[in-house]
């Protein structure tokens, strides 16, 4: 006889290694929709005269903001890929932040960087053993490992930052002494004549030398090693048996078992492996940001970095151009405030003129006119005024989730068996 339970999945048989699988967007799609917006924003910078919008300081400050969201994206995406709902991501990154201002600055900002990563992973495997082992609901436990690591780090702060010594070396309750730098890495030649043609402020040619050589200059340590990590990640997911089988278990964990899958070992490696990820996005901040621990310095980045990974459908190219929208916006009111935030509702009316002509075509009228009438009202904005008041720049990051988290949900498909309790033989 078989057992069933309320929240296990429909059975199916996981897809086999070499069976096609249907992707959201081809790679000619993908690159098509690139140079559309790179298009649309070097003809608005032009229009606007912001040249502000895609200069080399603002690609770099963005990436650099994007880096520990997309971090905390990717360590949602390997958690909720094996079927468990992490959201104790702003937790495991601020454990992170702790362990690497805490190891940095008593030895070194590599060991610190290790340190970050560690106590990511522990804060991982606390969420696997109450998931996974007891059984407990995935958002309780998430929010239970966020309460936890704020209340550890703010312990462990008092403790070891505030008292004797180390507060005559900058620290105090709220943060730590200050850690030493992680080298940089610039392209020597090629980032000097970039940032050359981006002073003549050309049509394109200017608007690529400067996102170019934002990417290449200065670049932190992490923020290569997290490329190399997003690569990797996708690589071992969609690309290796230990991936399809890793992902079986998000999508189907009672056939993965029947196929010889030991579900509980994949769930536990897979947590683990988004700890450490949101732990390195902590210790990012820590290092790289402000190169010390600071009560607080997640800002919210874990909840933001789960956003960038619905967005990205649950895949590593998608989630990583919704950790660049996210960034680039953060920096956008952070560089430049409410002038250059102005030029941007020009390039949001285009957008809203394009989805009312999408919606349409698809016969979706109501939503069609809704996108048409906002992008009227931007528009008339746009004409009025000379400059987005300062109230509405800070809120900016925030307004673009919301838009891109409402814009993308009809397209979503996040696995099946994600946030399921799951008993080892419980399809027998």
């Amino acid at each position: 006889m078989t057992a069933t339970m309320t929240d296990a999945p429909p059975p199916a048989a996981p897809k086999a290694a070499g069976a096609p699988q249907r992707s959201g967007r081809s790679t000619g799609q993908v690159l098509m929709i690139v140079a559309g917006a790179l298009l649309l924003l070097a003809a608005v910078r032009v229009i606007t005269g912001a040249n502000q919008l895609d200069s080399a300081g603002q690609v770099g400050a963005a990436l650099g903001l994007a880096v520990p969201i997309g971090l905390a994206g990717l360590a949602g995406l390997w958690s909720e890929r094996a079927g468990v709902v992490n959201i104790g991501l702003e937790g495991m990154m601020i454990l992170g932040t702790f362990g690497a201002g805490w190891i940095g600055w008593q030895s070194s900002p590599w060991l610190g960087l290790l340190c970050g990563i560690g106590f990511g992973v522990l804060g991982g495997l606390v969420h696997a053993v109450a998931t996974i082992t007891f059984g407990v609901d995935h958002i309780v436990s998430g929010v239970a490992v966020n309460l936890l690591a704020l209340g550890t780090t703010q312990y462990l702060a008092k403790l070891f930052f505030a008292d004797g010594k180390p507060a005559e070396a900058g620290g105090n309750p709220k943060q730590s002494p200050p850690v030493d730098s992680l080298p940089h890495v610039t392209v020597p030649g090629l980032s000097d004549g970039l940032s050359s043609l981006e002073k003549h402020h050309w049509f394109l040619v200017s608007d690529l030398a400067g996102i170019v050589g934002g990417l290449i200059t200065n670049l932190s340590v992490i923020t290569i090693l997290a490329v190399v990590l997003f690569v990797a990640s996708w690589w071992l997911l969609w690309r290796t048996p230990f991936g399809l089988r890793l992902r079986s278990c998000g999508e189907n964990p009672t056939a993965a078992e029947s196929l010889g899958v030991d579900v509980y070992r994949y769930k536990y490696a897979a947590v683990a492996v988004s700890g450490g990820l949101a732990g390195l996005g902590g210790a990012f901040l820590a290092l790289v940001t402000s190169h010390t621990y600071l009560e607080g310095q997640t800002g919210g980045r874990g909840y933001i970095g789960l956003a960038a990974m619905i967005f990205g459908n649950w895949r590593p190219g998608g989630l990583a151009m919704g950790a660049g929208l996210f960034g680039y916006s953060d920096a956008l009111q952070l560089r430049n405030g409410g002038t250059t935030v102005h030029a941007l509702l020009l390039l949001l009316v285009v957008l809203l003129v394009v989805l009312a002509g999408w919606k349409l075509y698809r016969t979706a009228v109501w939503q069609g006119a809704i996108s048409l009438i906002v992008g009227g009202l931007v528009l008339a904005w746009y004409l009025l005024t000379d400059e987005v008041p300062s109230d509405f720049v800070g809120a900016t990051p925030y307004v673009v989730t919301l838009l891109v988290l409402s814009l993308s949900a009809q397209r979503l498909r996040m696995p099946k068996a994600d946030g399921m309790r799951y008993r080892k033989g419980q399809g027998k």
